[in-house]
């Protein structure tokens, strides 16, 4: 898992509220048997018109957010379906952070564990960035991941929250399997004794 500490980027506003996964991902890309192009996918009715050109309204697709490494959006972010190609895909499109006030519980789950940074503001936080995002020259934010701040455009820190397991987990790239074999030589210590104990499981 890609590892997050200090990243500096533009933010793209996306305020509506409750976006699900299939509006993120459509269930059409769904059906490969790797995660590849899922890219493509992403906020697919959206982006593209119907001829399949780019919709220039989209806030992707305007030159200021192109290259938006981090999404502010709105509140309860990722409901609906459990799919983790949402987040696969909005990983494969550059986006490392995703900015808001609440997000779905597994769509917040599997963000952690797939190394895409969630960050919950308080509304009045998330006012003040969006206030600065929405402007392309002041769209460029920092998130520093180790300070637990949002730097602005304008100089100003926003704090932010985030448990110690996940803000471990991002740091050092690790995924679930990744913690779990932290503990490795714990875990063969504790087999030894307990086949040891229960020889006859061997």
């Amino acid at each position: 898992m890609q590892a997050f500490t200090v990243l500096t980027g533009a933010a793209a506003p996306f305020p509506a509220a409750n976006v699900d996964t299939d509006v993120i991902m459509p269930k059409q890309f769904l059906k490969g048997i790797d995660r590849s192009g899922l890219d493509q996918g992403v906020f697919f009715d959206l982006r593209f018109q119907a001829d399949g050109s780019p919709d220039p309204a989209f806030i992707l697709n305007q030159p200021a957010w192109q290259e938006a490494k981090f999404l502010l959006v709105g509140p309860n972010f990722g409901c609906g379906s459990s799919r983790e190609h949402a987040v696969w895909g909005l990983k494969q499109l550059g986006i490392r952070a995703l900015i808001g006030t609440t997000f779905a519980g597994i769509f917040f789950d599997n963000c952690q564990r797939n190394g895409v940074l969630t960050v919950q503001l308080t509304p009045e936080q998330w006012a003040q960035l969006a206030e600065q995002v929405t402007q392309a020259q002041s769209n460029e934010i920092t998130v520093d991941l180790p300070a637990q701040t949002i730097s602005l455009h304008d100089g100003k820190e926003i704090a932010f929250n985030i448990d110690e397991l996940s803000k471990m987990s991002l740091l050092n790239g690790l995924d679930a399997v990744g913690n779990t074999l932290r503990y490795s030589d714990e875990i063969r210590e504790f087999q030894q004794a307990h086949l040891q104990r229960n020889p006859w499981l061997a």
